[in-house]
């Protein structure tokens, strides 16, 4: 069965990967104060079943495939490394909005709420990354059935990500009421989640490069 230091350590980077500012959360965060947080929810369910399915891709052999073909791992790492970028500037850039910012946003019904979470998730690069090269370390081939391990490992995952991102989208609201009257923390906020943002990128380029 799954080896205790292996549940420590993905619950760690997970709640590494989930903590740190990304599509999901920017996501997550922009729909709830835009349209509250039952939207929000229903985004996260969304985001949910993203999880669910990298999680039945990579035990269906995917981040074999991919271990493969190190190029197409190398090319993910690199597009992530991109966009990750690009949201830095974002965040820093003059004129520049927060996360936290309150903005109208039009209405979406169920639905597409749920579609919208459902596809940023998919098209989130650090959960290719996670699920691909990162989760994969943690099975140990000693230790009996490794597509359990797996299942396991990658439910661990989606609970500590679901668990968070539902914390994120309760208090976005309360949030941005608390930044909206102190344009001072806001910038604050824009420089620090532009900074890590910068960082993951790099990180992940490296990560590539190194590989």
């Amino acid at each position: 069965m799954v080896e205790r230091n292996a549940v420590l350590g993905v619950v760690s980077v997970a709640l590494g990967m989930v903590l740190s500012p990304g599509p999901n959360m920017m996501y997550l965060v922009s729909r709830s104060i835009g349209q509250g947080r039952r939207a929000g929810l229903v985004s996260l369910s969304g985001v949910v079943a993203g999880f669910l399915v990298y999680l039945a891709a990579a035990n269906l052999g995917l981040a074999v495939l991919l271990a493969a073909f190190p190029r197409v791992l190398a090319v993910i790492r690199l597009a992530g490394a991109a966009y990750l970028l690009w949201l830095a500037w974002q965040a820093v850039r003059p004129g520049g909005v927060s996360v936290f910012a309150v903005r109208d946003v039009p209405p979406d019904p169920p639905r597409r709420l749920f579609a919208m979470g459902l596809m940023t998730n998919l098209l989130n690069p650090k959960i290719a990354v996670l699920y691909v090269s990162v989760i994969p370390q943690f099975v140990d081939m000693s230790r009996g059935d490794v597509l359990l391990q797996g299942v396991v490992l990658g439910a661990l995952q989606i609970a500590v990500a679901a668990t968070v991102n539902c914390s994120i989208v309760l208090a976005a609201g309360g949030v941005a009421g608390f930044l909206a009257h102190r344009p001072g923390w806001l910038r604050a906020q824009r420089i620090v989640m532009g900074g890590m943002l910068g960082v993951l990128a790099v990180a992940l380029a490296v990560g590539g490069a190194s590989s």
